[in-house]
């Protein structure tokens, strides 16, 4: 019956069309996209027009003929309406990590006679390893809270509270207004990191007054393996904040090859080396894919989805705890259940071509990326999931021995 219902939502799903935009595997219902997103079918397309022509041909005349140069704003202004920014204020450079990295520095700088760094124990690993190597240095303080005390931790110490709005692991997502407005109040400034958020829900830095936030280019917005990531400045800070990594493509001038440093005035300030073109090609056709769709819409689909696949699992009989909130309104496109055995449970759906992913150390965690997803496919996941557990499937021994990567 779930299975009928499944084609019938699916019949009436106003995004159905663009399922045929993605490279799906034939026999695979891909549940990770919150790890990686899936391949866009235009995607090697571009990228085979930027080696053979832009590169292959044209060689290094494409840093203006094909707008090389500019391609890191140019991606940035077409992120920034999808995250609630003025195209001035995002640029599309480097990593998440080293983005962290830069805009921690920019903010400590910011705050003279306040060193604290405030987050919470248990935020995604790299956010929290950048802090300890500016305390290392004796620029920072590293100070954790528990998400329901955080705005009791917010003192006169604190220079930065730095959040991710959508948990990695419980999906659970910050109220991003009101913890922004109490590190104000506090005199502190906020850095929030968007990438379980960005492409997937709405995200309002601007309404909000944030100032700075971080995000990645390879989950939701599908811009491939180790894509680009982007940076936000909000634009009252655009003057003040000075970012550490003083590398050539920052400078007002580049092209002048001054022997002195001068930051280039506006968002471009946080760029460092030579953008890596091919990375930031494959991103910009994702970010034009989800633009395309439009973020409200796939957010009321990831919750549908989301809810539907709960649906089955209790039509299943199948008690597992979840972990994520049960309120999709205070969830990313998420679900994530514990269970002591999750990583040989996550195995055993693998062996049957259901991909989703655990987190150590007993999280079994499924996205839902709504722009290649089907009610069918939560239909037959909860299936799956079903069959495994009644079956003791996954305590066989090759899905017990655990592998560096799942």
């Amino acid at each position: 019956m779930m299975l009928e219902r499944a084609r019938f939502l699916d019949a009436g799903d106003p995004l159905r069309g663009f399922r045929d935009r993605f490279m799906l595997p034939d026999g695979v219902i891909y549940l990770d996209g919150n790890s990686l997103g899936c391949l866009p079918k235009a995607t090697p397309a571009r990228l085979e027009g930027v080696v053979r022509e832009e590169w292959g041909r044209d060689l290094i005349r494409s840093w203006n003929t094909a707008g090389w140069i500019d391609l890191p704003a140019r991606l940035g202004a077409k992120i920034a309406p999808l995250i609630g920014a003025r195209p001035h204020e995002v640029i599309a450079c480097d990593s998440t990590s080293v983005n962290l990295f830069k805009l921690i520095s920019a903010a400590l700088a910011m705050q003279p006679g306040r060193k604290v760094v405030l987050s919470e124990p248990g935020n995604f690993p790299t956010d929290l390893y950048m802090i300890d190597g500016l305390e290392r240095q004796g620029l920072a303080e590293r100070r954790l809270a528990e998400r329901g005390r955080l705005i009791e931790a917010l003192d006169d110490s604190v220079a930065l509270l730095m959040l991710t709005h959508t948990h990695y692991k419980t999906g659970e997502t910050f109220d991003m207004a009101e913890l922004t407005r109490a590190a104000h109040d506090a005199g502190a400034l906020v850095l929030w990191d968007l990438s379980h958020s960005g492409g997937a829900l709405p995200v309002d830095l601007d309404g909000c007054a944030a100032d700075f936030a971080v995000g990645c280019g390879y989950k939701y917005f599908n811009g491939g393996p180790g894509a680009p990531a982007y940076a936000f400045v909000a634009e009252k800070h655009l003057e003040a904040a000075r970012q550490p990594l003083t590398g050539w493509m920052g400078h007002a001038a580049p092209f002048a090859f001054s022997d002195d440093y001068e930051a280039a005035p506006g968002v471009e300030k946080l760029l460092c080396g030579t953008p890596p073109i091919l990375g930031l090609a494959a991103l910009e056709v994702g970010v034009d894919l989800i633009a395309e769709i439009g973020i409200d819409r796939l957010y009321a689909k990831s919750q549908a989805l989301s809810e539907f696949f709960r649906q089955c699992l209790s039509e299943r009989g199948v008690a597992i705890d979840l972990v994520s909130p049960t309120d999709p309104a205070r969830r990313g496109s998420q679900l994530s259940f514990r269970h002591q055995d999750a990583y040989a449970i996550c195995q055993a759906l693998i062996a049957r071509g259901v991909i989703g992913d655990f987190r150590d150390p007993d999280i079994l965690r499924f996205g839902f990326a709504p722009a290649y997803l089907r009610f069918e496919d939560m239909a037959e996941a909860a299936r799956h999931l079903a069959e495994v557990l009644e079956t003791g499937e996954w305590q066989r021994g090759e899905f017990q021995e655990r592998a560096a990567v799942t």
